[in-house]
């Protein structure tokens, strides 16, 4: 879920689905946004890491109760009501190591920057148990923070899946609660780098709107406003250059909402390429960045969304300096840039 781009992760513990276990309870008070909501999608809007299923078969075993009373998943909630939810457990409550390699930018005694590789998903969840940033960290490193749970040792925020770049891990609590300090203050700046498809008009401009779940698609996050699970988002891009029909960009999120940079640039109507979700294909080939039609055979140049997180800025927390971490582009996203430059 975050982050975006990234989506930061306040350091609260067990935070998270995929950090409960089988007794965990949550309790809800339902918002006037909500009112007249089947309870099962009202939760599953409201549990991030479980599809609807998984929740609806959790009501339906008496997992929920409604002011006090066993409740069907297809009762429609009201506002103001107070429920308690007992979470389903998950496959796994725990970060097994693995043996993976990776690009280690900067480290020391109390953090980790590491660059990330595209495909990479951050910490276990459901359909991705396995080949995760976090088992790669628990290999690699003695100690890391717990401060986020067992599923997400050492992580203050995230990075989509297929979004390479920096992303920075705390070793000790201490430190993991002064960065989440910094996040949550807003005082860590973050750059990214994308390809749009599309011709951004302005060279520059703030985008200011606000992001919620989308109201059909459970993957998806959307510009909603007046919903319960609407947040502030802001996003400031720079035009880097114009090719044709498509835009490199510089960004810089001032929030750290879930697809944030992704559903920002869709609401300018020039959506991240290969972006499978918000621009409705998930490959490009040599012929369609040169303005032409994909030849039969013509194989795949890029498979991923062209989103890269260049750049992070923060105060070590040990040090007290500031520093900033850069991750240079991959070899698949430098590639595009140069047959779009040539």
């Amino acid at each position: 879920m975050f982050g975006d781009d990234d989506e930061e992760l306040p350091p609260k513990d067990g935070e998270g689905a995929a950090a409960v276990t089988e007794t965990a309870i949550r309790s809800f008070f339902v918002p006037e946004s909500a009112d007249g909501m089947r309870i099962d999608l009202f939760l599953t809007q409201s549990c991030d890491g479980y599809s609807r299923s998984q929740i609806r078969q959790a009501v339906q075993n008496e997992g929920a109760e409604v002011d006090g009373r066993t409740v069907r998943p297809s009762l429609k909630v009201r506002a103001g009501q107070r429920i308690r939810f007992r979470l389903p457990p998950f496959t796994s409550d725990e970060t097994v190591p693995e043996n993976i390699p990776l690009d280690v930018l900067f480290e020391d005694d109390g953090l980790v920057v590491v660059n990330k590789p595209p495909g990479m998903v951050v910490h276990p969840a459901r359909g991705n148990w396995t080949g995760t940033l976090t088992s790669a960290l628990a290999y690699r490193f003695q100690s890391l923070s717990d401060v986020g749970g067992p599923t997400r040792p050492g992580i203050v925020h995230r990075l989509d899946r297929d979004t390479s770049g920096v992303i920075v891990i705390a070793k000790t609590n201490a430190v993991h609660i002064h960065l989440g300090q910094q996040f949550h203050d807003r005082k860590v700046t973050k750059e990214y780098f994308a390809i749009t498809a599309g011709r951004i008009d302005r060279d520059r401009d703030l985008i200011d709107a606000p992001i919620g779940r989308h109201p059909y698609q459970r993957d998806k996050m959307a510009i909603r406003d007046g919903h319960f699970t609407t947040r502030h988002a802001s996003t400031f891009y720079e035009v880097i250059s114009r090719h044709g029909r498509f835009t490199q960009v510089r960004l810089q999120p001032k929030t750290g909402r879930t697809h944030q940079l992704r559903v920002h640039l869709a609401h300018l109507g020039c959506p991240i390429i290969c972006d499978r979700l918000y621009a409705g294909h998930s490959e490009i080939s040599k012929s369609e960045l040169q303005g032409k039609q994909r030849r039969n055979g013509e194989p795949a140049l890029l498979q991923r969304q062209a989103l890269h997180a260049r750049a992070l800025t923060l105060v070590n927390p040990q040090s007290g300096k500031e520093m900033t971490f850069e991750a240079p582009l991959p070899s698949d996203l430098q590639t595009v840039v140069d047959i779009l430059e040539s």
